[in-house]
């Protein structure tokens, strides 16, 4: 499995995606973090971070605005620092893979290193942004952890289990910027721009991820195709347990940084719509989008309607 990258019998694959291609629209969209966080580009804690369409907030009637902007922007501060996270297993898993392959030296080799290294920036990114936050916003938030440890769950199922998690991870990202990022003028500015670069570099990973799920599926039987899909699933039962640890965090957080401690209906409900809500951002928005399943249709047509079938749960 790990000579997977250089296994392949062609270059693109059946959605048209090319290796040289997808390298070359990275090195022109490439950024360096120090133009795009820091100095005179400051948050503004006036503003919402977070578009509703993810945040929810506005589910929480009980709440006045300025609550909800608070608690908008505590969930914009868990999001990139999950996606920091999530990022501390994609880099080595993408490192694993082209590893042997190193000496090849082809588009394939040079297109997954600038994956890895732009993966590696995006960590870095994500670090700065959330020092800058705490600075800013006084409170301390809680974010799930440590990224050692999820790590540590999600690499030793099978490779195509991690490869197709990755794969939802990074059209997740794309549906979350395009659907609802992009057009939102009413968000703070510079945070719309961190979704924005990382969006960039992003495009072109769903790419080189597709790729690398074909190859990784290319001879594989359905049943190992459907033992690898039972692996996607128990890796996104073990977030979904994430993310209802985190709606408790950000209780946390929202209570000590407003000063408003919930009665216990009140707290139902806030547990209650916000876990659905991080369900929805980080699981629901990943298993239906269309190239995700397009990709799973290709190994297995069975398994694409197994992931429908079970994806209503999380929107």
């Amino acid at each position: 499995m790990l000579d997977a990258i250089t296994n392949g019998t062609s270059t693109r694959s059946s959605h048209g995606y090319d290796y040289r291609e997808a390298l070359d629209a990275s090195q022109k969209v490439n950024w360096v973090i120090d133009d795009v966080i820091g100095g005179d580009k400051k948050l503004d804690f006036s503003k919402r971070f977070m578009p509703e369409s993810l945040a929810r907030v506005d589910e929480l009637p009980f709440l006045i605005e300025g609550e909800r902007t608070v608690l908008n922007q505590i969930r914009a501060h868990a999001y990139l620092t999950i996606f920091g996270l999530v990022e501390e297993f994609i880099l080595p898993f993408v490192l694993d893979h082209v590893r042997p392959s190193l000496d090849q030296a082809d588009d394939r080799v040079r297109a997954f290193l600038q994956f890895a290294g732009e993966e590696a920036k995006h960590i870095q990114l994500f670090k700065r942004f959330s020092e800058e936050f705490c600075k800013g916003f006084g409170t301390e938030c809680r974010v799930i952890g440590p990224p050692s440890e999820v790590a540590k769950f999600i690499l030793s199922h099978e490779p195509l289990s991690v490869a197709l998690t990755i794969l939802h991870i990074e059209w997740m990202t794309q549906r979350h910027y395009i659907e609802s990022v992009r057009d939102d003028h009413s968000i703070d500015p510079q945070f719309k721009g961190l979704l924005r670069y990382h969006w960039l570099e992003e495009a072109q990973h769903a790419k080189l991820d597709t790729l690398l799920v074909e190859a990784l599926a290319d001879g594989m039987s359905k049943a190992e195709i459907e033992k690898a899909v039972d692996g996607y699933l128990e890796i996104g039962g073990f977030l979904d347990n994430g993310v209802r640890q985190q709606t408790m965090f950000d209780l946390e957080a929202f209570e000590e940084a407003t000063g408003h401690t919930l009665p216990d209906a009140e707290r139902e409900v806030f547990l209650e719509k916000q876990h659905q809500a991080n369900r929805w951002t980080y699981l629901g928005t990943g298993m239906t989008h269309p190239k995700f399943l397009e990709t799973l249709g290709t190994l297995d047509m069975s398994q694409r309607r197994r992931i429908e079938g079970i994806s209503s749960v999380f929107c």
